[in-house]
């Protein structure tokens, strides 16, 4: 039977990249693409090249629309699926909860039914270090870390992580859970932190700061992380969890003046702000599990990556 893998989420940043190298290396899988749509989607994250290969189909489906999830089941009889598609921005959860909820969580849910009923092989659910909530200096999340969010978008993540395993323990879904530390690089929504200052800085406007800017991520190259994903779809044990992370520590505070610095900027471009509700002060991720069990290791330095990074929001 041949592999037919759908792939939520795929015109946002995570997704659209993933897509964009592994349609084109798995000409013998097709990848069915749902997406809803929404603010953030950019129809140019897919390459063309990707959009005319004959593996690759889409459809605009919303994950909360149980009945159209399941007429895509129907139409295409899939064999897999990877779940990237979520509401991730922490700013707008706070503003809006509700939708983080149903897009994380029931969206979730309907996946889980359809796979049930359908019985898919493996259900792949991509999570987030935000789950753990933050963590003290000199420790590190581990997979066995104690889930602990802090805000509704990183609760809704969580919610979800904890549905895919109980459907795994009770209706035995063979799943995969992987949690990845902050990504950067292209296709990234203009409200993230990196492309947000950058917009900013490229037409003369102050950044804006939470608090003094010390709170520190952990960042991951989005090409390493996608090929972390590929590595734990095709090899990992079922029902299993990896943390995917670059070890890659830097406050914001950091990566604003490495932005100020490649722009020739200086800082007075910086305005610190009232931090807001709750802002978690550290997160690091432990990937010794993946990188010994799979042999997954990153491999672009933050030091280049974050400078192509700049320079390809200011070429664009």
């Amino acid at each position: 039977m041949k592999q037919k893998i759908i792939i939520t989420g795929w015109a946002w940043f995570i997704g659209s990249n993933f897509l964009n190298k592994y349609v084109l290396w798995n000409k013998n899988i097709d990848f069915i693409n749902i997406d809803a749509l929404t603010y953030a989607w950019k129809l140019e994250n897919i390459s063309e090249e990707v959009k005319n290969s004959s593996n690759y189909f889409f459809e605009k489906v919303d994950i909360r629309d149980k009945q159209k999830v399941e007429e895509i089941y129907k139409k295409y009889n899939p064999t897999d699926i990877i779940h990237f598609a979520a509401e991730s921005h922490v700013d707008n959860s706070i503003k809006n909860p509700f939708i983080f909820t149903e897009t994380n969580v029931i969206g979730t849910q309907n996946l889980l039914e359809a796979h049930k009923k359908f019985s898919l092989n493996r259900f792949h659910h991509i999570s987030t270090d935000e789950v753990y909530g933050d963590i003290p200096e000199g420790w590190f999340f581990t997979e066995s870390t104690p889930i602990n969010p802090s805000s509704p978008y990183s609760a809704s993540k969580a919610s979800s992580d904890l549905l895919v395993k109980a459907y795994g323990r009770t209706f035995w879904i063979e799943y995969v859970i992987t949690r990845c530390s902050n990504n950067y690089w292209p296709n990234q929504d203009s409200e993230k932190l990196i492309p947000h200052f950058i917009e900013f800085l490229k037409n003369n406007k102050k950044v804006t700061l939470y608090w003094n800017g010390k709170n520190i991520r952990d960042w991951l190259y989005v090409e390493d992380h996608c090929d972390a994903i590929w590595e734990v779809f095709t090899k990992a044990e079922n029902w299993s969890m990896y943390n995917i992370g670059g070890n890659n520590e830097y406050t914001n505070l950091e990566i604003t003046k490495l932005i100020l610095k490649e722009m020739k900027k200086d800082e007075s471009f910086i305005d610190f702000v009232e931090d807001r509700k709750w802002h978690d002060m550290r997160y690091a991720i432990d990937a010794t599990k993946i990188k010994n069990e799979l042999g997954w290791i990153p491999k672009i330095k933050f030091e280049d990556g974050i400078v192509k990074t700049i320079h390809f929001y200011l070429n664009k």
